[in-house]
């Protein structure tokens, strides 16, 4: 039997990495052991597809050991969550009890601006920077992955309203430049590496899309998509965190949100890299192509979710 490869968070929703991640490896003809939190549908999707489930959390010391032990290689990744650290390290203790030969960690693209004397206001910024010193300092056979901001985040669930509704897209950004990367290539990239990790242990790679622009820029890739004119407006990022807590979002979400924003108005997020086209041969997804690809969400006869 071939030693199974562990994939966290593999029973994420339309757009999440780890489900893209099993499907890519199980298509590969890899043993895949998939960790989810709850036996469900999307479960027996992951048992259908081929994968070994082992339902569990990642703050739980018995269900690391059951998903871990047996594996060599193991991807880790957590939404933004208070409890990232202790999860992180939690699996991290586990996977070096278990002689995990290469642990692929997803972080984000701020770190690499973070040091012991400069931050950011967002607690989830400082728990992924502890995170990666705590998985170094382990001594484990660590591949560090730092995708930018994700064209499913701001530029579906934060935009589809406005743009449905009032052809605008309605962020927070001011006029800074960013280049949001698809999760579905941040999910090639890490099964490229789950599948063959010794070269790139020790390594840190940032992905990003294929262009960093302003949004008047991008709502010009929204017009060419959608066929109709979408324009940018800028809003003060105050009222746009009040609307997130308004809609039931954690706190602890809300502000790691609110500080992305005020980073792209900071120019911060005007960063590009070429190592999704190295690592897996193909150009990352452009704005353009996934708002295509996603055109029902926008259109104005689509309902509400």
């Amino acid at each position: 039997m071939a030693t199974p490869i562990l994939v966290t968070g593999a029973a994420g929703r339309v757009g999440a990495v780890g489900r893209t991640v099993t499907q890519l490896l199980l298509k590969q003809g890899k043993a895949v052991r998939a960790m989810v939190r709850n036996e469900d549908e999307r479960a027996q999707a992951l048992r259908g597809m081929g994968a070994e489930i082992v339902v569990g959390d990642l703050l739980d010391l018995d269900s690391m050991h059951k998903a871990i032990a047996g594996c060599e290689t193991m991807y880790f990744g957590m939404s933004v969550s208070a409890d990232y650290l202790a999860a992180t390290v939690n699996a991290a203790a586990v996977a070096k009890h278990h002689g995990v030969k290469a642990f692929i960690n997803m972080s984000q693209m701020t770190v690499a601006q973070m040091s012991i004397s400069e931050s950011t206001p967002s607690p989830q910024h400082k728990l992924h920077w502890l995170a990666e010193k705590a998985l170094n300092w382990s001594g484990l056979p660590i591949v560090h992955v730092r995708p930018t901001a994700f064209l499913e985040g701001f530029f579906l669930l934060f935009t589809a309203d406005s743009v449905r509704e009032s052809n605008q897209i309605r962020l927070p950004f001011g006029d800074g430049k960013t280049s949001p990367v698809g999760a579905e290539d941040v999910a090639r990239v890490v099964a490229t590496l789950l599948a063959n990790p010794q070269a790139h242990i020790g390594k840190t790679y940032h992905l990003t899309g294929p262009q960093s622009e302003n949004m008047h820029f991008y709502a010009e890739e929204y017009s060419k998509a959608l066929g109709r004119t979408i324009t940018y407006q800028s809003i003060p990022v105050e009222p746009w965190r009040d609307g997130l807590l308004e809609r039931g979002l954690p706190a602890h979400l809300v502000n790691h949100l609110a500080t992305m924003a005020d980073l792209h108005c900071a120019g911060r997020y005007d960063r590009m890299s070429d190592d999704v086209m190295t690592l897996t041969g193909q150009v990352p997804l452009s704005v353009q192509h996934f708002v295509r690809k996603n055109a029902a969400t926008f259109t104005p006869s689509a309902k509400k979710v």
